[in-house]
């Protein structure tokens, strides 16, 4: 089999009046991220680390915040659309891991739901999406609450053909 690997990083800073989403599971806190579409940053990495695995760009090239289509956007729909270039491309998912790095809010109350949402958008088993969360111990802007930071990979493959 082929086997590629793609590493996907956003970040975001935290802006009042916003809903908060993470991995297409809006999460109660008092701000959300400010950014062109809903700065839904865990997509946003996931949809990163699939493309560049697929060696298919970023999603500043597929989905340009200069663009007025993509202004508050669903992310969900964008990580679907950038899943099909993969799939087109003839590759399907192996799996996705992925940390959020926040001091708040605290993500793990949600980590099953987010997961189950991720695994729906991509079509797979929700064991092949791993969603985990840490600080950033207080240090830098993520460190200060300023935003969330993630980091995400991907992994895909290309069926062996008999």
């Amino acid at each position: 089999m082929n086997f590629r690997i793609g590493l996907g990083y956003d970040v975001h800073p935290f802006v009042v009046g916003r809903k908060l989403m993470l991995g297409g599971v809006e999460i109660p806190f008092s701000k959300g991220l400010k950014g062109h579409s809903d700065a839904d940053v865990l997509l946003h990495s996931i949809t990163d680390a699939l493309l560049g695995a697929g060696g298919l760009g970023d999603i500043g090239s597929h989905f340009p915040d200069t663009d007025p289509k993509f202004k508050n956007a669903d992310s969900a729909i964008l990580l679907k659309e950038a899943y099909a270039l993969v799939t087109d491309a003839g590759y399907e998912l192996s799996n996705i891991d992925a940390t959020v790095v926040a001091e708040a809010p605290k993500i793990m109350p949600y980590v099953v739901k987010i997961r189950e949402r991720i695994s729906s958008l991509l079509g797979c088993e929700t064991d092949r999406v791993s969603i985990k969360a840490t600080t950033n111990e207080k240090m830098g802007f993520v460190g200060r609450s300023e935003g969330i930071a993630v980091h995400a990979v991907a992994l895909i493959y290309k069926p062996a053909v008999d």
